[in-house]
């Protein structure tokens, strides 16, 4: 941060940063208790007041834990995922994404996540891939069990991304998938059934984890590959749009 930057902070805002640099240089994980205030006034030479703005200022990003009781205090906290996917989506809220967009980065990031766990996966992670799959494996009888059909489908990518070893494309495939089952409004989807999509979707999600089983990486790139572009035309056909909406926790 330069000098500028820093001194256009409110003191609480500059409090709340030094405190964030001195949990990591002490190495301090989730859960870890913190100074108690009169050692947080006398660490950082700062009033009271300023002190408690500053925690409630990390309070409000998740990064401290206030617990109350005999054994309270202040901890070091951890930002859920979901915290994180909310957080994001709210600020994309004012960005003016668009279904395409939301496409371009999956058929980028998805089909080499599922190159990366290819042959790699546990028995019990291809089971619980198996068993999503299980969840539409007969075409839905109305509306609402084909959206609900929908939402596994993407229940499926969340899962699959966070299999990954790299958590970054893990977290961005499931806010991706987040985002489409949360923020998108279908204007045409389920107006009537369409039994050539439910078809083809399940087929490339069963050839991805045969692919995956049998540690086939090329396979298991371009059978996704084919599935997002698939699902970015259908979304296309059917109008499908981002709502205007803030996302919860």
């Amino acid at each position: 941060m330069n000098e500028t930057t820093s001194r256009q902070r409110s003191r609480p805002e500059r409090v709340a940063e030094a405190i964030k640099d001195w949990v990591v240089e002490n190495g301090l994980l989730p859960g870890d208790r913190l100074p108690g205030e009169a050692e947080l006034i006398a660490r950082f030479a700062m009033s009271k007041g300023t002190i408690r703005e500053a925690m409630r200022l990390l309070q409000a990003q998740g990064l401290v834990v206030t617990k109350t009781g005999p054994r309270g205090g202040s901890f070091v906290g951890k930002v859920s995922k979901d915290r994180a996917h909310a957080l994001l989506a709210n600020y994309f809220y004012f960005q003016n994404v668009s279904i395409d967009d939301i496409y371009q980065v999956r058929i980028a990031l998805e089909p080499e996540n599922a190159a990366a766990v290819a042959g790699h996966l546990s028995a019990d992670q291809i089971g619980e891939l198996e068993e999503i799959l299980a969840r539409y494996a007969a075409p839905a009888r109305d509306a609402d069990e084909e959206r609900a059909q929908h939402i596994d489908s993407l229940r499926f990518h969340a899962r699959l991304a966070s299999f990954g070893q790299n958590a970054l494309l893990g977290f961005f495939i499931g806010f991706m998938a987040q985002i489409l089952t949360d923020l998108t409004v279908y204007k045409r989807l389920y107006s009537e059934r369409n039994l050539e999509l439910w078809r083809r979707g399940l087929r490339h999600q069963t050839d991805l984890v045969a692919a995956l089983r049998r540690g086939d990486a090329d396979a298991a790139r371009s059978i996704m590959r084919d599935h997002m572009e698939t699902a970015r035309r259908m979304m296309e056909d059917h109008e499908a749009v981002v709502m205007k909406r803030f996302m919860a926790e």
